[in-house]
């Protein structure tokens, strides 16, 4: 079981809340109803030996250095995620973030474990309860932001009064009525996945995968983005699972960022996060969590030495933007 780290921030967190006219006020953010419960997920993969993964021998060859593994991804992971919760996930490529998000999303069911949603099991959860984004929007070219984030809404066969209302408001949220009519080419990245959380948005999920949705954009567009979400989250009160490399960002987000190590194929240990939003990242007790992050991430690899050799004495401040890469080729 992983170890959890409390980080309080010194001010008290802001009270008013801003609700979503699609959400259901009955129920509060952050509220103790837990939303996803994950129970001994396990997951793996069949393929040649990789170095630094959690891993076992199946078959070998008399005489021979060659071996095929079963690649543990997940091992026995175990997670809890309340309602209205902003988790973020970190950890370097190939220890499983995106495997789980595909699992939660239902686009992975090759995994033993059990998995509830909303308090029933994940089978019985309806596929438009959890919606994935991925770093790259998948928005249609042919279409203008509009009718992007009216795609699903037609396919629901939402009468087209209702669907105007719907994608006006979440136009209106993202900030892109003046864009409402342009094509994706027109659009910035920024802008892009803006389309993209709207167009998850319209479908009222009760919770957000985001995998990376950042990743590709450039410094500032990334932070403006952070501010947007976090306004996006408080007026949603969406839950949200949010994968990234990059720890100031999990940091920055998260209610609880969670590390993931490719070596024990599970988590590694969580911090709780108890900083008001929005977080600025000079913020002294950022610094603190994500240097505590970054000293946990060590462990993760075959030899210290490299990330020594590759980050040495890390300062926030000079790099604050540090992205966790695995140095090994990973199978997932």
């Amino acid at each position: 079981m992983s170890s959890v780290e409390t980080v309080r921030g010194e001010e008290n967190a802001r009270t008013n809340k801003v609700t979503d006219t699609d959400t259901n006020t009955n129920r509060s953010k952050n509220s103790e109803q837990e939303i996803v419960i994950l129970e001994n997920i396990s997951k793996a993969y069949n393929g040649n030996k990789t170095n630094g993964s959690s891993s076992k021998v199946n078959i070998s060859r008399n005489g021979s250095s060659t071996v095929l593994l079963e690649h543990i991804v997940l091992d026995n992971l175990n997670l809890r995620i309340k309602e209205g919760e902003f988790v973020t996930i970190v950890g370097p490529s190939g220890c499983g973030k995106s495997t789980l998000l595909n699992i939660l999303a239902g686009i992975d069911t090759s995994y033993t474990g059990r998995i509830l949603v909303d308090g029933a099991p994940i089978e019985k959860s309806p596929d438009t309860d959890r919606i994935i984004i991925f770093q790259e929007g998948a928005l249609f070219p042919w279409l203008t932001v509009y009718e992007n984030i009216e795609f699903g809404l037609k396919i629901a066969k939402i009468s087209k009064e209702k669907r105007r209302e719907i994608v006006i408001h979440y136009i209106d949220m993202v900030q892109l009525t003046s864009f409402a009519h342009a094509f994706v080419h027109q659009l910035s990245g920024g802008m892009k996945q803006r389309v993209a959380i709207a167009r998850a948005l319209v479908l009222n999920p009760k919770i957000l995968l985001m995998d990376e949705p950042f990743a590709a954009l450039d410094v500032q567009t990334r932070r403006m983005l952070y501010d947007q979400l976090v306004i996006i989250h408080e007026k949603t009160n969406k839950t949200i699972l949010f994968v990234t490399h990059n720890i100031n960002e999990a940091v920055a987000l998260g209610d609880r960022a969670i590390v993931i190590s490719p070596k024990i194929a599970g988590i590694k240990k969580e911090f709780k996060i108890d900083l008001p939003r929005p977080r600025q990242l000079d913020h002294p007790l950022i610094n603190s969590i994500t240097n505590a992050i970054i000293e946990e991430s060590k462990e993760m690899y075959t030899s210290n030495s490299y990330f020594t050799s590759r980050y040495g004495n890390y300062n926030t401040d000079s790099d604050p933007d540090l992205e966790l890469k695995s140095p090994q080729s990973q199978l997932v």
